[in-house]
């Protein structure tokens, strides 16, 4: 088993800025990736970014290009989301997840996880 613990949400108004951690406990001798998803209610869950420790591959989703950045430490097991340039349609739930293997489906979906974080809430005034 692989415990996830997300902190850093919050309330910021519209440009602001949010740093999002993630620090995974357990049985982390065997992990391939680390990603972030967010959901808001009604929505499905969305893939926001990826850092893969094979070969440091990193993947955002369109949306959050150029504003967010993902970064890690693999021997920590802890996954950092820096937000900036916040807008209101970014509010909503965060959650981290851990792949502890290749499984072949694409790190932008969120089968290709095994472990989830309870989520952390960000929202956005405008």
């Amino acid at each position: 088993q692989v415990q996830l613990v997300e902190s850093g949400g919050g309330l910021v108004q519209a440009g602001g800025s949010l740093r999002l951690s993630c620090a995974a406990s357990g049985r982390t001798f065997s992990s391939y990736a680390m990603g972030w998803f967010r959901q808001t209610p009604g929505k499905e869950r969305e893939f926001v970014a990826v850092i893969s420790w094979s070969g440091g591959r990193i993947y955002y989703a369109d949306s959050v290009k150029g504003r967010f950045t993902i970064s890690g430490d693999n021997a920590k097991n802890t996954v950092y989301l820096q937000m900036n340039s916040l807008k209101p349609e970014d509010t909503a739930v965060y959650y981290c997840a851990h792949s502890g293997y290749n499984s072949g489906t694409s790190l932008q979906r969120g089968n290709a996880y095994h472990y989830w974080g309870q989520g952390t809430q960000v929202t956005v005034s405008s």
